[in-house]
């Protein structure tokens, strides 16, 4: 397949893109410079509504996975409106933009997040699961709107919620590394949230069979089938890296440092089931915690 990516150089898409040319596929990177290659990258400004469809003919499927970045720095109403706006802007421009070919693509496979569900407790979470009201509620249901013009122009649109991507090359695992091997980490809050994540190459894995299962679609939680209390994620960190984890970070510590966002990502608790990517037979290579993080270490 000719596949478009969207957030080519982020976490998951600098993963992805080996994986994809690896088995066969070709792939045109959508990025926000002048592009180097007119035939690997298409120039896109979301901010400014600036696509031209003319370059999109001919792709089969296209993943989108850019966004602002989560965790770099405070929640600011300036960084909130970013959070929001480069999720919904670029999201409706690339599906109204690929609705609008003359050969439309077999699918677009559109990044969300668990930040769907909001903060839930102990509570089971499937696909089926209600929207929370708090800010990464609103903005997961935004994200997941604006792929409609596709939907509605024919294209196969699946939209998956990510949990938290384990991998020592970005996103929260990498953050966590140093003061773990330093012997100082230790669980966060009460350490009873319990936080949905998934290893990098499941990660990938799930794009993919995404990309290949025809009778996939609609919202997809694409997380590991045994979510972790944070106590339990700290002891196993720990114990991949052979560090002590005696040192907790109170709850209001956590608001010291990071405000906002401490409540609406490290604080809060979603037990999320990965329902459908189960019951369509996708294999995770990592499903226990330990081994994933052993794999994603090195160790």
């Amino acid at each position: 397949m000719n596949i478009l990516v969207t957030g080519s150089t982020g976490l998951v898409g600098s993963a992805l893109i080996p994986s994809l040319k690896s088995k066969g596929h070709q792939v045109v990177r959508l990025v926000r410079s002048t592009p180097k290659d007119s035939a690997t990258e298409v120039y896109w400004n979301p901010e400014k509504g600036t696509l031209d469809a003319d370059d999109l003919e001919g792709i089969d499927a296209a993943v989108h996975l850019a966004g602002e970045n989560l965790a770099e720095g405070r929640w600011t109403d300036e960084k909130k409106r970013r959070i929001l706006e480069s999720r919904v802007k670029g999201t409706r421009l690339l599906s109204e933009t690929l609705g609008k070919l003359e050969r439309k693509p077999e699918v677009l496979v559109s990044a969300s997040a668990v930040g769907f569900y909001g903060n839930r407790g102990d509570e089971i979470l499937t696909e089926q699961s209600a929207s929370a009201s708090d800010f990464l509620s609103e903005v997961c249901r935004e994200w997941e709107l604006a792929t409609q013009p596709g939907a509605q122009a024919g294209v196969r649109v699946v939209n998956l919620r990510f949990g938290v991507i384990l991998s020592n090359k970005g996103g929260a695992l990498k953050k966590m590394l140093l003061p773990f091997k330093m012997g100082v980490g230790g669980k966060l809050g009460s350490g009873r949230q319990y936080m949905s994540w998934i290893a990098i190459d499941d990660a990938v894995g799930a794009i993919e069979f995404a990309l290949e299962n025809e009778h996939l679609r609609g919202p997809v939680n694409v997380v590991a089938p045994q979510p972790a209390t944070n106590y339990e994620f700290t002891k196993a960190l720990g114990g991949a890296l052979s560090r002590p984890t005696i040192f907790p970070v109170p709850a209001f510590a956590a608001r010291l440092v990071f405000g906002e966002m401490a409540d609406a990502t490290l604080l809060t608790s979603q037990r999320v089931e990965p329902a459908r990517l189960k019951e369509a037979g996708f294999v995770f290579k990592y499903p226990e915690l330990k081994d994933a993080l052993r794999h994603v270490l090195g160790k």
